[in-house]
């Protein structure tokens, strides 16, 4: 968000923060054009695929949660111990990830309030400071889990200590921030491009990986385990797939980007939405499949078994060259890089959403990043590091999902866009599985 400088280590109330967003005169203009296009596609004026493109965006920022570092511990490491084998979790992942982040759209769209100003709309004050102390911790750590792997993929690639590449990742996303006072689309297509970054650096790793096709469709529809351990390393995948602070910012995204003026208008922007929603998934899920498949084809082939993401580098570099290990760390580096500005773009949401305050956006990225630079400095192994991370989001995904789900569901709060009976009845199943998960995995973590 544009803040003037002046105000810069101040707290600012949402009523001055909304003044000085009307005053920057670039921002607005860029969103009056969105809206003129926009209300051109809904009225039938605009056809084929133009007529989505005001509507795209929100979704692949929020996508950026689903392939941060985090995901690339997990999915090597899946790979590579049991081959093929959990390639339908990333699928069953990947499905629960589209019904959530839809109903998380639809609730911006459907009221013009984010996740977060609901709740603080139906809740007790003391509630939604609860609400704010916990979802502040969640984006924290997925703050701690995305810093680190942006700084790891630029130690891997340039060899450089991992203090500087902590600090140089720390410059890349102040660049990145200040490109959003630029205004939302410009940001949405630098995330969309280093979206694109990852896809192309395991894309090619796939070619290289040369996997095998038989195997890749019969791990996607066949569901199976191999033995205990594999079980838990489902858990892991299927349990930290969705994330809190995913939730929280879809809404936000989607709340006054394209404004409906009527139930049908509002009707027609989440049918575009949804469009939305299931090509960032799929790209998503693609990047995490290709993962695991690379892996597979290499790693457990091999009979190597990977756990850190440096391990992976250097055995990326043993096994196809040079270029493929480089690859893999520039892929990291953008999956890291992105994902901590949409995580502090996350922060700002909560902030102002529970308690009506917000903090200069630069102010609030200095502060997200002490926690992973003092694991740096300390010595910590970054993959270590990277799942504490994951235990600590355990505890905030509940607090998420099931508003979530109960102002979806309420005819009042949304209206024509509330959730059909079916919709509710899966929701509330996923719900109870990934909370379930979490919990399995969170006691493992602490007494297994």
């Amino acid at each position: 968000m544009s803040i003037g400088k002046k105000y810069l280590g101040n707290i600012i109330t949402e009523d001055n923060f909304m003044n000085i967003e009307q005053a920057a005169p670039p921002s607005g203009n860029r969103n009056h054009s969105l809206q003129k296009i926009a209300a051109a596609s809904l009225k039938g004026e605009v056809r084929g695929f133009k007529k989505l493109l005001p509507f795209l965006g929100p979704a692949f920022i929020a996508a950026v949660a689903y392939i941060d570092p985090g995901n690339y511990a997990t999915n090597i490491s899946a790979g590579s111990q049991y081959g093929y084998t959990l390639l339908w979790v990333i699928l069953a992942s990947n499905l629960m990830a589209v019904l959530i982040q839809t109903m998380s759209a639809k609730l911006g769209i459907a009221t013009g309030k984010n996740l977060p100003e609901v709740c603080r709309d139906h809740f007790s004050k003391a509630t939604s400071f609860f609400l704010w102390i916990q979802a502040e911790l969640v984006v924290m750590a997925t703050d701690l889990a995305e810093f680190i792997g942006a700084s790891l993929g630029l130690y891997l690639i340039f060899k450089i200590p991992m203090v500087m590449a902590a600090l140089i990742a720390a410059a890349g996303s102040f660049m990145i921030l200040e490109i959003q006072r630029r205004g939302i689309r410009p940001l949405e297509a630098i995330i969309t491009g280093m979206i694109f970054v990852v896809v192309i650096a395991f894309g090619v790793q796939v070619f290289f990986a040369q996997p095998d096709a038989g195997q890749i469709l019969s791990g996607l529809l066949t569901p199976k385990f191999d033995g205990v351990d594999s079980v838990l390393l489902s858990a892991g995948m299927l349990g930290a797939t969705v994330m809190p602070h995913a939730i929280y910012l879809h809404s936000g995204l989607t709340q006054k980007r394209i404004i409906g003026k009527t139930e049908t208008e509002r009707k027609k922007i989440f049918h575009f939405e949804v469009v939305d929603v299931v090509i960032a998934m799929i790209i998503a899920g693609g990047i995490n499949a290709s993962m695991l498949i690379v892996a597979a084809a290499l790693f457990n082939k091999a009979g190597i078994k990977v756990e850190d993401l440096d391990v992976a580098f250097y055995q990326f570099d043993h096994l196809l060259g040079s270029f493929a290990a480089i690859l893999f760390g520039v892929g990291l580096l953008s999956a890291g890089l992105s994902s901590s500005t949409v995580g502090t773009m996350s922060g700002d949401i909560i902030m102002q959403g529970f308690i009506r305050r917000r903090i200069p956006i630069y102010l609030r990225r200095c502060i997200t990043m002490i926690p992973p630079l003092t694991i740096i400095l300390l010595g910590i192994n970054p993959t270590k590091a990277l799942v504490m991370s994951q235990v600590v989001l355990s505890f905030g995904i509940a607090f998420a999902l099931v508003p979530l789900i109960v102002f979806t569901s309420n005819k009042k709060i949304m209206k024509s866009l509330v959730n059909r009976k079916i919709t509710t009845i899966f929701a509330w199943l996923i719900a109870i599985l990934i909370i379930a998960l979490n919990l399995f995995l969170l006691s493992q973590t602490i007494f297994g």
